[in-house]
């Protein structure tokens, strides 16, 4: 029998993956990662911090220059540890 009530909607199942990307996050501050953006691009860094449903990364700039960028977490398609040597 049909249930409309059990088609997952797409904007719940885009939340539920934020939810466990968040945690991820959360779980990787303080330690340099990989993230991989949804616009294909990819950005590395130190995870500073999660909050307001984005993720602050510090990065190197050039010389002796870093910044701390920002990105939404809907725009992010994962993070990933930096590997041990």
């Amino acid at each position: 029998m049909f249930m409309p009530n059990q088609i997952p909607q797409q904007g719940g199942m885009q939340q539920q993956g934020s939810m466990q990307l968040q945690q991820k996050a959360l779980y990787l501050v303080g330690r340099n990662v990989g993230i991989s953006l949804r616009n294909g691009q990819g950005v590395s860094g130190k995870l500073c911090s999660v909050q307001g449903g984005e993720v602050y990364v510090l990065q190197y700039m050039y010389a002796s220059q870093f910044a701390t960028f920002h990105y939404p977490l809907n725009q992010i398609n994962d993070i990933y540890p930096y590997p041990d040597c």
